[in-house]
């Protein structure tokens, strides 16, 4: 019997590694996420369930709470889209091109991250008012932004603009530029070879981007009230209404609510997973 043949029938012996084991890795993992998002989210429906169905069923249905859930969630949703297209352009711009100041706007793109969100409210408030450098353009055609869901729109594409450029720009730096030489060599347009060549390959990470985008539009508060107005039914985001359940003591209502979030933020998360994983396989034996 051959040596090849001979070591398919021994048992393989695995090299001991330096590094820990699964098991113990998957159990800190566990453990991890148990105690710092896991408990803390079965706590939050526990004080809802308080409540009952019927209670949290009560309370999502209000005419007010119906209203701020979807001043949040639609205009995030649409701050997400116009971050998918400009953060990519951006993303494009800091790879493919050399600038004067290319580092200064690179070190721009992050300091949606590092700046308080209540500073940020305040100065965006300030800008796009009537009397700010920007309003003031928009005022003499009737266009009012700042304490508008216009307002919020800005302040959630200026929050949610990072998260789509640091998830495509490091693709993009992997990208093959042989590809996009040889579709041009076959005779494609340059429109034909972004649209079947790049964009494809940066489906998945843009909707990566754009998923983190979306999360972190939907929970947003300190950016956001200084410049939406708060007007109920026009410009109260749904943050807002829970921390003022909270100043009313109304603890179960308040957990209702963002219940209530969380549920359709998991499953719009959810969908958005799973058509990553779809572009993934769609496009990457394309």
């Amino acid at each position: 019997m051959s040596d090849a043949a001979l070591s398919g029938w021994l048992p393989r012996v695995r090299k001991p590694s330096a590094l820990p084991g699964f098991g113990l890795t998957l159990g800190f993992a566990v453990s991890y996420l148990s105690l710092i998002v896991l408990i803390p989210l079965a706590v939050l429906v526990a004080r809802a369930g308080e409540l009952g169905l019927d209670g949290i069923w009560r309370v999502a249905t209000t005419p007010r709470v119906l209203a701020a859930l979807e001043v949040s969630f639609f205009i995030s949703a649409a701050a997400a889209a116009v971050n998918a297209v400009f953060g990519v352009i951006v993303a494009w711009v800091l790879v493919r091109y050399d600038f004067s100041g290319k580092r200064l706007l690179d070190a721009a793109v992050d300091l949606p991250f590092a700046l308080p969100t209540a500073v940020a409210g305040i100065a965006l408030a300030a800008l796009y008012a009537e009397n700010g450098w920007i309003g003031s353009l928009f005022a003499p055609w009737g266009i009012k932004i700042a304490f508008t869901p216009l307002g919020i729109l800005v302040a959630l594409i200026f929050i949610g603009l990072p998260f789509v450029v640091r998830t495509v720009q490091p693709v993009l730096q992997d990208f093959d530029r042989e590809v996009e030489e040889a579709s041009a060599t076959l005779g494609a347009t340059r429109r034909q070879t972004v649209f079947r060549v790049v964009l494809p390959g940066l489906t998945p990470a843009l909707l990566t981007g754009v998923a983190l985008a979306f999360a972190r539009a939907v929970g947003e508060y300190g950016s956001v009230i200084f410049i939406a107005g708060n007007m109920p039914f026009i410009s109260e985001i749904a943050p807002l209404l829970i921390v003022t359940k909270l100043e009313e003591f109304d603890y179960a209502g308040a957990a209702a609510i963002a219940t209530v979030m969380l549920a359709i933020s998991f499953l719009t998360l959810l969908a958005i997973n799973g058509l990553q994983a779809f572009s993934r396989r769609r496009f990457g034996h394309a």
